[in-house]
């Protein structure tokens, strides 16, 4: 009976009740839920992409651009020895970076997870308390960290290490990498920290059990549980590193500029924009390839060592 009343009344109301149903359905509710995030992301991060992307297919005559499609911003950018030379330098810049950064970040959330007991978020707390200060402060303290006359060199003129002060301590790669290092320690910290706490203890325990030391129960039972921790930490520090340019401007002289200042340059200085944006899509797609990379190599590296 109610289904001949409903197949019997008018068409504009059963559309208006298949609307109202829709409406009200999980999939609708989510999509308004997330819309003026999702809306929000596209506007600062997809358009300028594509302004990005459009600006390096033009080429730049003075003060206007010829929009008239080309490909020779990508040639300058692939094959000019000076931009080929501060990508590859960026890369292994960030590959170093990524490696000390993770390698020194490990232990301090190993510690903190299988022994900070319930004072675990104050050591988290006291983690980020470097944050508190701007990223060009930081950075400005190593400069005077390893400055000509500054606290390293003298704490090594005193205790006798040296007779004068290193100019080799800064403005250079070395100083970059270091400055680089300390500057995201913590984002490479929070991520192991996290994969390190879903680890079952139990798995732990049943290693020790049946004769693992210490040693071999971290290699076969923590280590593998906590690659993803440390492939996140890896990405997280690697791909933001790569596009850096005010460590390299304040701390890296000559020998430590990367292809960010190579970019930064051509949107001011040299005021050419399309070669700036074809800089910066050649650059981006290498670093996600080679971030892919990195992800497959450390995930087959962890599968062979079970």
């Amino acid at each position: 009976m109610t289904a001949a009343a409903e197949d019997a009344s008018p068409l504009p109301l059963r559309r208006h009740r298949g609307r109202s149903s829709l409406l009200q359905s999980e999939a609708a509710q989510g999509f308004a839920l997330i819309s003026p995030t999702f809306l929000y992301a596209l506007v600062l991060l997809v358009v300028p992409i594509v302004v990005i992307l459009a600006h390096s297919f033009w080429t730049q005559n003075y003060l206007t651009i010829d929009r008239t499609f080309t490909l020779e911003n990508y040639r300058v950018a692939l094959t000019e020895p000076i931009y080929r030379d501060l990508l590859m330098r960026s890369l292994w810049i960030s590959l170093l970076v990524s490696f000390f950064t993770v390698v020194l970040a490990y232990p301090i959330a190993f510690y903190i997870s299988f022994h900070g007991g319930r004072h675990k978020g104050l050591w988290l707390f006291l983690i980020t308390i470097p944050f508190w200060t701007s990223y060009l402060l930081r950075v400005m303290s190593w400069k005077v960290i390893l400055g000509y006359n500054g606290v390293l060199n003298s704490g090594l003129m005193g205790l006798g290490l040296i007779s004068e002060p290193s100019t080799a301590l800064l403005y250079n790669t070395s100083a970059v990498v270091i400055t680089l290092t300390h500057a995201w320690a913590a984002f490479a910290i929070l991520p192991i920290f996290v994969s390190l706490e879903k680890i079952d203890r139990s798995l732990i325990e049943a290693a020790t059990d049946l004769g693992d030391g210490p040693l071999r129960s971290f290699l076969r039972v923590t280590l593998p549980l906590s690659v993803p921790g440390v492939v996140s930490a890896i990405l997280i520090v690697m791909i933001p590193t790569v596009g850096d340019f005010v460590t390299p401007k304040l701390v890296g002289g000559k020998d430590g500029v990367m292809i960010a200042n190579a970019i930064e340059a051509q949107f001011g200085k040299a005021s050419n924009w399309p070669l700036g944006a074809a800089l910066s899509v050649t650059t981006m797609l290498v670093v996600t390839a080679m971030a892919a990379a990195t992800v497959l190599i450390i995930r087959s590296a962890a599968r062979l060592a079970r």
